[in-house]
Parts: structure tokens; sequence; C-alpha cells
């Protein structure tokens, strides 16, 4: 169960990121909400996952899953550029997230 909340807790770390950038400079209502909501679920997620899994695992395998999540975002709503090397960073991070979890 704590990896599942982990994982979820990531893609929160994702929501509450494309929602801060959304909320441009805290000026927008709904994305703030989004962002704040987002923000404690995912701690609270995080939080409750430590309980079980390593601290060091935890930590980076919930930044892992938050970076490449928001990285993605921005390639595909925010038209981020999509580069070979962009692309093989963030499948060098899924991979690294992945060995966390199966040499955990």
């Amino acid at each position: 169960m704590s990896w599942l909340v982990l994982i979820v807790s990531g893609v929160l770390e994702t929501v509450w990121a494309a929602a801060l950038g959304a909320a441009k400079g805290f000026s927008r209502p709904i994305p703030i909400i989004t962002f704040g909501v987002a923000l404690l679920l995912s701690m609270s997620g995080l939080a409750y996952a430590l309980r079980t899994i390593p601290l060091g695992t935890g930590y980076a395998v919930w930044v892992g899953i938050g970076a490449v999540g928001t990285a993605v975002y921005g390639i595909v709503a925010q038209h981020d550029p999509a580069s070979f090397g962009r692309i093989a960073c963030l499948v060098l991070i899924v991979a690294g997230v992945v060995g966390l979890k199966v040499l955990h």
C-alpha cells in the first residue's frame, strides 16, 4: 500500500507544480487552490509512505515521479522543447526510480 500511495503522491507533485505555473505568481484563484490541495495531499502521502519505505528511497522515487511528470507535462501541454537529450535524461530518471523500487 505504501508504494501505491507514494506513486500517487509523486503524480500529485506534478499536479501542484503545474498548478503553480498556472497560478501566474499567485494571481489566479483556481490554480492557487489546486496547488494548495495537491501540495497538501502529496506531502501527506509522502509522509505516510515513509512510515514503511526508507527515507532515501521514498524521497528519491517521489521526486523522480514528480520531476518526470512535470517535464512530460511541460513538453505535452506547454510545448517545452523535446530534444533527444532531454528525453534520454528523463528515461534515465525513470530507470533510476524503477531501480530503487526493484532493489528495495
